[in-house]
C-alpha cells in the first residue's frame, strides 16, 4: 500500500468535509514549524541549545534555551500565512496577534513549544503541544479571553515527540492518526490511522515522590494498585514515569495505560488549583486521548467541560485507558460527597 503523507491526509480530510482549507494549511505550517523544531533539539550540544537562557517564563519557571528557540520557530512560522487571528503560548503572559502588515485568519493556535524541557540536558524524549480554535465572529483583535473556550469546542489538537523518531498525533475530532517523519524526504507519513487505547490497562505513570501529599482517594486508589495481585483489584500493576508529558502520554497511545497529575497538598499550600495547563496541555491533550477511546477528567469532572478562567490556568490531569480513569475519578467524587 502506497504511504499517505500528511498532506493527503489533510486533502482527504477537506474532501471529507471535516476541515477547511485554512485549518489544513495551519496543521501543514504547524507540522513544518515542529520540524525545524526536532533539528534543532536532534543538535543537542553541537548546536549550543542546551542549558537554561536565563530567563523565566510567565509562570516564573525557568526557561531552557530551547524553550526560547521552540517559541520563537513556531510564532514565526505562523505570523504570515493568514490562516490565523492570533497564537498563545505556555511561554507568554498574552496573546501574541498576527502583525498588521499580514492577512489574519479564523483560528486561534495555542501550544507548549517544548513540553518535558526539563529533560532536554539528559536526553529524554520532549515534544510539542498544540491545540486551535475558532476566532468568535466579529472580532478583529483577538484578546486572552477570547481563547478561553472549553475544550469541547477544539477544532484539533495534535502533539509532537521529538524521540529516536519524530512522531505527530492529530485529531479534528474524527479519530487520532499518528504520522511519522521520514527524515530521509521530509515528510510526515501516515503510521497508525484511528488509533483506539485499550480499555484495561495494568500500568499507570504517576510521580510516587508526592505521594505524602496526595488527597485521601489518591491514596486510596494508587494504594489498591501498588497492592498488586494480592490487594482487591486482584493483579499487578507496573509503573511508569517520565517526566515528560508527551512520552508520557505517548506510551499511553501506543499500548494503554493512565497518566496523572492529581491535587495534593503541596499545590493548594500555594494557591494553586493544579499542575498542568488546562489551555495548552490538558485540552489538546484530553481532545486526543477521548477520540482514540480513552478518558480524561481532572479527578473529579471532565475536562473537556470546564469552562476556562484564565490564560494560563492549571488543572489535575487525569487520563488514559477508560476503566481506570472513571475507577480513579469514582474514588475521588465519593470522597467528596462523603465529605459534603
Amino acid at each position: 500500500m502506497k504511504p499517505i503523507t500528511l498532506i493527503q491526509f489533510l486533502i482527504e480530510e477537506r474532501r471529507a468535509g471535516h476541515i477547511n482549507a485554512e485549518l489544513s494549511l495551519l496543521i501543514e505550517v504547524v507540522a513544518r514549524a515542529c520540524k525545524r523544531i526536532g533539528v534543532a533539539v536532534g543538535k543537542g550540544a553541537l548546536g549550543g541549545v542546551l542549558g537554561n537562557a536565563g530567563t523565566d517564563n510567565v509562570q516564573g519557571e525557568a526557561q531552557k534555551k530551547l524553550d526560547v528557540i521552540s517559541n520563537e520557530i513556531l510564532l514565526e512560522a505562523n505570523a504570515w500565512g493568514g490562516h490565523l487571528a492570533a497564537c498563545a503560548s505556555e511561554e507568554m503572559e498574552d496573546p501574541q496577534p498576527i502583525p498588521d502588515m499580514y492577512p489574519k485568519g479564523q483560528h486561534l493556535l495555542l501550544f507548549d513549544p517544548l513540553d518535558g524541557s526539563s529533560n532536554i540536558d539528559v536526553n529524554v524524549s520532549v515534544g510539542t503541544i498544540f491545540s486551535v480554535l475558532r476566532c468568535p465572529d466579529g472580532v478583529t483583535e483577538p484578546k486572552a479571553e477570547h481563547f478561553l473556550q472549553p475544550g469541547t469546542t477544539q477544532l484539533a489538537a495534535g502533539y509532537v515527540v521529538y524521540g529516536p523518531s519524530t512522531l505527530l498525533v492529530l485529531t479534528f475530532g474524527h479519530g487520532s492518526h499518528e504520522f511519522t517523519l521520514d527524515r530521509e524526504v521530509g515528510s510526515f507519513v501516515l503510521s497508525r490511522r484511528g488509533i483506539r487505547i485499550p480499555e484495561t490497562t495494568a500500568e499507570f505513570a504517576i510521580n510516587m515522590s508526592n505521594q505524602r501529599h496526595w488527597q485521601a482517594p489518591m491514596q486510596r486508589y494508587v494504594g489498591e494498585l501498588l497492592a498488586g495481585k494480592d490487594g482487591p483489584r486482584g493483579k499487578d500493576f507496573n509503573m511508569r514515569w517520565v517526566a515528560s508529558m508527551v512520552a508520557d502520554v505517548h506510551r499511553i497511545m501506543t499500548r494503554g495505560g493512565v497518566f496523572y497529575y492529581p491535587l495534593d497538598a503541596k499545590i493548594t499550600a500555594k494557591g494553586g488549583t493544579g499542575k498542568l495547563r488546562l489551555m495548552y496541555e490538558a485540552n489538546p491533550m484530553a481532545f486526543i486521548v477521548e477520540q482514540a477511546g480513552g478518558a480524561a477528567t481532572t479527578g473529579r469532572e471532565r475536562i473537556m467541560d470546564l469552562q476556562p478562567t484564565a490564560l494560563h490556568q492549571r488543572v489535575p490531569v487525569f487520563l488514559g485507558s477508560k476503566q481506570e480513569i472513571e475507577l480513579a475519578t469514582h474514588y475521588h467524587v465519593e470522597a467528596d460527597g462523603a465529605q459534603g
